[in-house]
This record gives C-alpha cells, sequence and structure tokens, in this order.
C-alpha cells in the first residue's frame, strides 16, 4: 500500500488527505495545532452556547467541490443549510441590493440594472457545473469546456470597475463590487472582475450556503473520511523540518509558500525557491464577533434576512478603500463582510442573542484597533447597533496568523490576487502543486484554485500526487 504524510490540516490539508485515503492510500495527517480545521474552525468566542466561525463562514463553491461531492461528505454528518437571501448590500438612505439563488429573482429586484446582471452573469450561472470542470483547475491545462471558459474569461479578465460600469445602475455595480472585494485587490486592475464574477456564477448555481452547527463541521467530515478509510490525523505536533517526517511516497504540505521553505530548506530546486520567496501577500482581515441581542437593526430590510452582508457603499467606494488598503493605509470607511450564519442555522443562537460575524478589510500587519472603525460602519448601515451588543470579541491580523501561520500577517487568502499571481500562483508551472522535490507536493490556498474553504487546492494536489504513483 502507498503511503502519505500531510501535513496541516485546513480544508485543503483535510482535502488532500481524504482523498488520497478514498484511493487506498495510508495517510497521516499531522497538525501543529491542538485542533484542526484550520480556517473552518468554530467556537464560542463571545458568550456560551453562541457558535462562531473563526474564519470561513459561507461556502458558494463548496456545494459543487470535487473535494465535497466525491467524497459524499453528507455521508459523514456534513449538512448544508441556506439563508432567504443569499447576500444584501446596503446602501445610503436605506435602500441597497440583494442577490438570491434564483437569477430571475436578483435581476428582478435589481430594476434597470437586472437586464445587464443577467446578460453578464447569466450564462456563467447556468452553465456553471461544465464551466467548473476548467477554472477549479490550474490556468495551464486543456480546456474541457473552451467556449464556455472563453465567455467566462473575457468578463473574468476586465478590471472590476469596468463590468461595475457595464451594469448600468449604482445598487448593481455595489452589489458586484461588494463580491468583487472579496479578492483583496485593486478594483481597478485586469483580471480584478474575476473572483466577483466566479463567485455570483456558483452563488446563482448552489446559492451561499453554511455549514450546519459551524464550518468546523466540513473539517469534521474530511476527518471522517480519513479515519473510515484507515488514515490517521496527529494534533498538537509541529513539524520544523521535512527531514522530521517517516519515509512516505507521498509528502502534501498544506503550507504557504513561506513554511514550504522553512520546511524544505535547500531541497528546494533554486527556482522553486526562488518563486516562492517572490510569492505576495495581499492585505489582512480584522475579525470582530459580537453576540447581539435580537440581531443587527439594518435600515435595508432584506439585509434583516441576509446570511451575508457587504458593507462599503457605492463601488466607487469600495474601490477607494482597496486602493488604500493595498497601499498599506487603513482606509476611514474599510470594506467590512458581515455574517448572519444563524439565520439559517438558529442553533448557532441562543434564545434572542445572536452571534455576528464580521471582518473588515485593512493593511497587512495592521497593528492597530479597528473595533470602532467596523462598528461605525455596520452603525452607518444599522442605527442603533451598539445598544443591543452584549459581548465582543476582537482577532488582530497578528492573532489570526498566531492561530493559523499560513495566513500571514493576517492575510486571510493566503497570497495577493494582483493580475499575474490571480492566475500563476504559487509559480508558472503546469502543475503548481509540485514543489520540484520528488514526492513532495503543496496544497494551500497559494495554489490554485485559491481560497475559499472548498478542499479544491487539496484535491487537486492529491490527483497530482497519485498521477506520480
Amino acid at each position: 500500500m502507498s503511503s502519505a504524510i500531510v501535513v496541516g490540516s485546513g480544508p485543503n490539508g483535510l482535502a488532500c488527505a481524504a482523498t488520497l485515503a478514498s484511493r487506498g492510500v495510508a495517510v497521516t495527517v499531522i497538525e501543529a495545532a491542538a485542533a484542526i480545521g484550520g480556517g473552518t474552525r468554530s467556537s464560542e468566542l463571545t458568550v456560551p452556547g453562541l457558535v462562531h466561525d473563526e474564519c470561513s463562514a459561507f461556502h458558494p463553491m463548496a456545494v459543487s467541490s470535487p473535494a465535497v461531492a466525491s467524497l459524499g461528505l453528507e455521508r459523514h454528518g456534513l449538512e448544508w443549510l441556506w439563508p432567504e437571501v443569499d447576500l444584501a448590500h446596503p446602501l445610503d438612505g436605506g435602500g441597497g441590493a440583494a442577490m438570491l439563488r434564483s437569477l430571475e429573482a436578483t435581476a428582478a429586484g435589481l430594476g434597470k440594472g437586472g437586464r445587464a446582471w443577467k446578460r453578464v452573469f447569466g450564462p456563467s450561472a447556468n452553465g456553471y457545473d461544465a464551466l467548473s470542470e476548467d477554472i477549479y483547475h490550474p490556468l495551464i491545462h486543456l480546456p474541457r469546456h473552451p467556449l464556455r471558459l472563453a465567455r467566462f474569461g473575457l468578463a473574468s479578465a476586465l478590471p472590476a470597475s469596468a463590468v461595475a460600469r457595464a451594469l448600468g445602475t449604482p445598487e448593481a455595480a455595489a452589489l458586484f463590487g461588494g463580491v468583487a472585494a472579496h479578492s483583496f485587490a485593486r478594483l481597478d486592475r485586469p483580471l480584478s472582475a474575476a473572483i466577483g464574477v466566479a463567485l455570483i456564477s456558483a452563488g446563482h448555481a448552489y446559492g451561499w450556503p453554511v455549514a450546519k452547527g459551524g464550518s468546523i463541521t466540513l473539517a469534521e467530515a474530511w476527518a471522517s473520511v480519513i479515519r473510515a478509510n484507515g488514515g490517521k490525523i496527529e494534533t498538537g505536533r509541529r513539524v520544523r523540518s521535512l527531514a522530521e517526517l517517516p519515509d512516505a511516497d507521498i509528502v502534501v504540505l498544506d503550507l504557504a509558500p513561506r513554511g514550504v521553505l522553512e520546511l524544505a530548506g535547500d531541497r528546494l530546486p533554486s527556482g522553486v525557491a526562488r518563486a516562492y520567496r517572490r510569492f505576495k501577500y495581499g492585505p489582512a482581515a480584522f475579525k470582530l464577533d459580537l453576540a447581539v441581542e435580537g440581531g443587527v437593526p439594518w435600515a435595508y430590510e432584506p439585509a434583516r434576512r441576509a446570511g451575508t452582508v457587504h458593507l462599503g457603499g457605492s463601488f466607487e467606494e469600495i474601490a477607494a478603500a482597496e486602493r488604500e488598503n493595498n497601499h498599506g493605509r487603513l482606509p476611514g470607511r474599510p470594506f467590512v463582510l458581515v455574517g448572519q450564519q444563524y439565520l439559517a442555522d438558529p442553533g448557532r443562537s441562543k434564545g434572542d442573542l445572536h452571534p455576528v460575524w464580521a471582518y473588515a478589510h485593512v493593511p497587512r500587519g495592521y497593528g492597530g484597533d479597528a473595533t470602532d472603525t467596523v462598528l461605525d460602519q455596520i452603525e452607518r448601515f444599522a442605527p442603533g447597533l451598539r445598544e443591543r451588543i452584549v459581548a465582543t470579541s476582537i482577532r488582530t491580523p497578528a492573532e489570526i496568523e498566531a492561530a493559523n501561520p499560513n495566513l500571514v500577517e493576517g492575510d486571510i487568502a493566503t497570497g495577493a490576487n494582483g493580475p499575474v499571481q490571480l492566475l500563476l500562483r504559487p509559480r508558472v508551472t503546469p502543475v503548481p502543486y509540485w514543489t520540484g522535490i520528488p514526492g513532495v507536493f503543496i496544497c494551500s490556498a497559494a495554489t490554485p484554485p485559491g481560497a475559499g474553504a472548498h478542499g479544491i487546492c487539496g484535491f487537486n494536489a492529491a490527483e497530482a500526487a497519485l498521477r506520480t504513483l
């Protein structure tokens, strides 16, 4: 029997290990932290009984992910739940825009912008299953659906600002801008539309669900697959060098390129080491979790029913904030994401006391306290919020990195999404999961298709490793 060691138990490490184990490989997962999960951990951060996701919260790409679907995670305890409104984007004055799973219903709510919304996102959303067979893989591959991929590429290659103008109304532009801002990138650069187009297409195809009981249940389902196939998981064991690992046919590292450099040392070919040293990290997140009595008093009514709420005002304001972050300056009004997972999953609440998840985009390594800045941005669209807050928990960029070293200086996307690195990460090669060391692979979100608790990077790395056996 072939053997494999996976270092790191984030969603990609677990997905990789589960895929290998399901194919008959003897797998051992080694995790430095006391608990598995990485970006899919959940815990009671504010008040006992309230379940908060520590990092990832909503999973539009995970439902169709081969790392989920092919392993039958529903048989291992994973259950998806959907909010009534997938996404809301309030605007000043009490208005806003909302995205529903239904493309037609979303377009109807956008008024004059609805026709353009369907024109831009309809083809990718309606053919998302076929499209995902290409966009879930590295750029350098033989396309399975070249015409569909080309159409997706035409919109994705544009700056997000160009797509926003094409949508025709401030409401549609802002709704798109909030999704595009998930890239943490400048929105006036080529390819800055790509992540927004992909997430909206996935959202119309599958919605933006949560995992019942917290994102940790996604990690636990992968762990269940590993153990059901004879694999082992060791926690509380930090690996500092590849030389510490026992012999195995495959070694897979769920680490940022910086971590691979630390473990592999001079075993990396010089060209690979050079690429990993040049790998760029992006802006950070400042995390704020709240226990809120009665929920958030949004002025825009659909936000009261929305699982995810994007706060940034107009598209132009969001773009300006992201530009400031990428230049290392904290915006006066940063882009803020708010999660109301309890609307889909009431078991996370305690009576009328609800867990509210939020983070702001801040410069990488930001060392200040952005709590009031984040609360000001929420209160801008939900007057009276502070009066309802019972407890708070913050996590600075430094604390985010301390909890998960892959998130360098608080970069939860595991790498900047500039025009080149978005497509060719972590280095230019047909097999970006291979480190250049025989039998040693990288599977973190620094590899294609990038960030998100979907496990696709780990699944792809497992496929690449299996081809070498």
